[in-house]
């Protein structure tokens, strides 16, 4: 998830048009309900294809929206949704989260094989009624048409982030720590004592300190914060949001441990990140926890920073490649005629 961006929903009517590649004809659905994390993730693997897509957020009436994509009734795409979907079929579909997944089977279906369909994250209604799934590797999700994920997917690129940084530059000015700010969730929780920790461990480190509240993150743990870090810069969630300046300017990133998407956006920049202890969590999130820790790449956030390296994680590219390739073979064996 883009947390820090606190991004609006899209409406469906008209999309969103973002054109990145004027010598191409095929046309691309970046499809989610409207998560931020969805959206970024569905829109970040669409530019890096670099073909023209539109951003569609869509909303399941009931009873729709209680089913899972593999149990959908007929007469989803005409009766299920809030809004019309445009009314000709992409060559590409990229959906990403488990509510959107209905949709995207379902337009699949109705295209009748024209629209190569690829949802990202574990959809859990089984993985043949897609073209390809993405899931992060922490879901232990495999099969043919599965391509799994350490991170998630985003939108950042060494040149957004140096197009940020300078941006930036003065306002922020130069902070050592940018700590990104996560929330309650379905895992994870922000206890008294949970902020208590994030607090002195933050105070005891030297440097300026720059912090960003998420969506998510409720207005009590920043203001709590705040009085325990008097120096400290905070984003009051007016203006220009200073997300992606402070991932560019900061020495060091530490992002709490509820959001993979903040995680998966923070190790692409290749600087050393800390990951603060929550109340609660969860197998499945554990493991990804754990494998960026035994590769080097994360370590818990405990007061105390260091120096490391390790090669930026962007899965994004990787992906977008495989989409590519596998489109091609998929247009390949198709017969002529």
């Amino acid at each position: 998830m883009w947390e820090g961006l606190g991004r609006r929903d899209r409406a469906l009517a008209p999309p969103r048009a973002i054109e990145l590649c004027k010598h191409d004809t095929r046309t691309v659905w970046a499809l989610t309900t409207g998560e931020a994390g969805n959206v970024s993730q569905a829109e970040g693997l669409a530019e890096a294809l670099g073909w023209p897509f539109v951003s569609i957020v869509v909303r399941l009436r009931r009873p729709w929206s209680w089913l899972p994509a593999h149990r959908q009734p007929l007469g989803l795409l005409r009766y299920g949704l809030e809004q019309r979907l445009p009314e000709t079929w992409p060559d590409l579909l990229i959906g990403c989260g488990r509510r959107s997944a209905s949709v995207s089977a379902a337009v699949r279906r109705a295209a009748g094989g024209r629209t190569f369909t690829v949802q990202i994250l574990d959809p859990r209604a089984g993985t043949r009624i897609f073209d390809l799934v993405v899931p992060p590797a922490h879901d232990g999700l495999d099969g043919p048409n599965v391509v799994a994920t350490r991170a998630a997917l985003h939108r950042i690129t060494p040149k957004t982030l140096a197009a940020a940084g300078a941006a930036w530059r003065g306002r922020l000015g130069r902070p050592s720590v940018a700590v990104m700010l996560g929330g309650h969730s379905r895992s994870y929780r922000f206890t008294r004592e949970a902020v208590d920790r994030l607090a002195s461990n933050l105070a005891t480190l030297d440097g300026g300190i720059a912090v960003t509240p998420s969506r998510r993150t409720d207005p009590e743990i920043v203001d709590a914060l705040k009085s325990r870090l008097p120096k400290a810069w905070f984003w009051n969630g007016t203006g220009a949001n200073p997300y992606l300046g402070m991932l560019a300017s900061a020495r060091h990133i530490v992002v709490t441990e509820d959001s993979v998407s903040m995680i998966s956006e923070a190790i692409s920049t290749g600087k050393p990140v800390y990951v603060a202890r929550m109340a609660g969590g969860s197998r499945r999130l554990a493991r990804f926890h754990t494998s960026l820790v035994d590769d080097g790449i994360v370590r818990p956030f405990d007061g105390r920073l260091a120096e490391w390296r390790y090669e930026p994680v962007n899965e994004t590219p990787r992906i977008a490649a495989e989409v590519r390739r596998r489109m091609e073979a998929a247009a390949a064996a198709k017969p002529v005629g």
